[in-house]
């Protein structure tokens, strides 16, 4: 006798739907196809147990268990649930009175008949609906992510029995439906930093309020305790809000990765991942055997933090290049390669030298010369390039602390960086790839940023007398565009370039000297 149902397998952020049959026949002895052997021989202790002590006696009988295709590599525990159902089946003792074939069915068994929750419940849901499923039977614990996806009945069961009893029509359980637009907009709320929270760092505020308008990267270059890492957790505070499609596509990437609590839903805000500096090549980017997302897809949609950055693995760090230029992580430690988001601000901070004291106002460094440049060659090059924004931080002092002036909102500051992106969105409403400044290229720079001849001559002094690296140029033009977009300017002026130039601190040749 023969039963079959579906359950799904994640690749990257999307779904693979599996078939699972199991056949019985005489004969002695159980086969699974499709799993390690030892993955198999743990699904069939757990299922075994869990069909005993649901009061369910299995005949013994041979029964070979195929989960295809076989050379797709799998979470096994999430194939408890349908196969306990195929087995029930072909027992010859229940008869459902509902389909197996209507429904992709997912769930991990505990001894007792319980179910435990699963990861990738959202893209796995999006493909049954695409491929037109009638139903998804999984983990009440998972099933309100999966009533994200409309027009696809979700029954969430809490145990083996409730399967079954669902199935032979002796239990009732309503579709979970969710108005996936309403419950987004409530879950939005209010971020619990606020830039209103900080007295002083002014520049360092504006500095950030420019690479959230332009989506630039930021490094943050100043003494220990001087608040770097404070004026970034607000960062997230005034970016714009995630659209619903950001919103999905950045749920997709934390339900496979297993981030999502119980019962969660949408994520309504940009995520902020700030890893250790010890972080492992495979936690950072991704991978695994079964291919599973690092901290920079992880940060998809959101604000990848790093600090003290030269402490950081240089391979770790080398692992950058791809998500910074092309938004994505590809995977290539399976047989199919996989391609994972990443498109996020990076923001980095870091000591001004080894002590922390090199351009401190009050403390005097201790530093070498050589040592101060040792350390910055901790960072690779390249990885400077590719921001746009050095600032430097100093310590506040107490006349910052008791200035009357008052201090702006996130609200207020997220108002004005949204106008910003509005104009970029127009601006490059006819490319699929570029919606940001700061990812114009270099001929894009050239483009839409355009400058008079007295800002020429300025960005031309500049580069001479302060021994800007000529790699600074198209940053210095994207951020000064930035600018004036916040400046509700069409053009970029005189002092919109100015303010740009200031923002290139590392790339001085003097810095490190003594």
């Amino acid at each position: 006798m023969l039963a079959k149902t579906f359950g799904a397998a994640v690749y990257g952020v999307n779904a693979r739907l599996l078939t699972v049959e199991v056949s019985v026949s005489q004969g002695v002895g159980t086969s699974v196809l499709g799993l390690s052997e030892n993955a198999a021989k743990e699904s069939l202790q757990r299922i075994d147990e869990a069909l005993q002590n649901g009061g369910y006696q299995q005949s013994h009988q041979k029964t070979v268990i195929n989960l295809s295709p076989a050379d797709i590599r799998k979470e096994c525990s999430s194939y408890d649930l349908p196969i306990a159902l195929c087995l029930m089946a072909t027992s010859g003792k229940l008869s459902y009175q509902k389909n197996l074939d209507d429904y992709v069915i997912l769930g991990e068994l505990a001894l007792d008949g319980k179910l435990r929750p699963i990861k990738g419940v959202l893209p796995i849901a999006i493909e049954a609906r695409r491929q037109g499923f009638k139903g998804f039977i999984l983990p009440t614990e998972n099933a309100l992510e999966a009533s994200i996806v409309n027009m696809l009945d979700v029954i969430g069961v809490d145990t083996l029995t409730e399967a079954i009893e669902f199935l032979q029509n002796e239990r009732v359980i309503e579709p979970l439906i969710t108005d996936t637009r309403d419950r987004f907009l409530h879950s939005i709320g209010e971020p619990e930093a606020d830039f209103s929270h900080v007295q002083g760092h002014e520049t360092i505020k504006r500095s950030l309020e420019i690479a959230a308008a332009g989506g630039h990267n930021v490094i943050l270059i100043g003494p220990p305790a001087a608040g770097k890492t404070m004026l970034v957790k607000r960062l997230s505070s005034i970016l714009p809000p995630l659209t619903l499609m950001e919103a999905l596509e950045t749920t997709k990437i934390h339900s496979i990765a297993g981030k999502l609590g119980v019962n969660s839903t949408l994520l309504a805000r940009r995520p902020y991942r700030n890893p250790h500096h010890s972080i492992s090549d495979v936690a950072f980017v991704g991978g695994g055997s079964i291919p599973l997302p690092g901290e920079v897809s992880l940060a998809h949609n959101g604000v990848l933090f790093l600090d003290e950055l030269p402490e950081f693995n240089p391979t770790v760090l080398g692992g950058l290049g791809q998500p910074l230029d092309d938004h994505k992580v590809v995977i290539s430690s399976t047989p199919q390669a996989v391609e994972l988001p990443a498109s996020f601000m990076l923001i980095a901070s870091m000591n001004s030298c080894p002590c922390g004291a090199y351009s401190h106002l009050e403390k005097r460094c201790s530093c070498t010369s050589e040592s101060i440049q040792k350390y910055l060659n901790m960072v690779p090059g390249p990885l400077y390039d590719r921001i746009d924004i050095h600032v430097e931080v100093d310590p506040i002092n107490s006349e910052s602390t008791a200035s009357n002036r008052k201090i702006e909102s996130s609200e207020q500051i997220r108002e004005r960086v949204i106008q910003a992106r509005e104009k970029q969105s127009k601006r490059f409403e006819g490319s699929n790839i570029i919606h940001k400044n700061a990812m114009m290229t270099a001929e894009m720079v050239q483009e839409v940023c355009i400058i008079n001849d007295a800002s020429k001559a300025l960005l031309k002094r500049a580069i001479d007398r302060l021994g800007l690296s000529p790699k600074a140029y198209n940053p210095i033009l994207k951020v000064a565009r930035t600018i004036a977009d916040l400046a509700d300017s069409t053009n970029i002026g005189f002092d919109h370039l100015a303010e740009a130039i200031q923002y290139r601190s590392l790339d001085k040749d003097k810095w490190g000297t003594k």
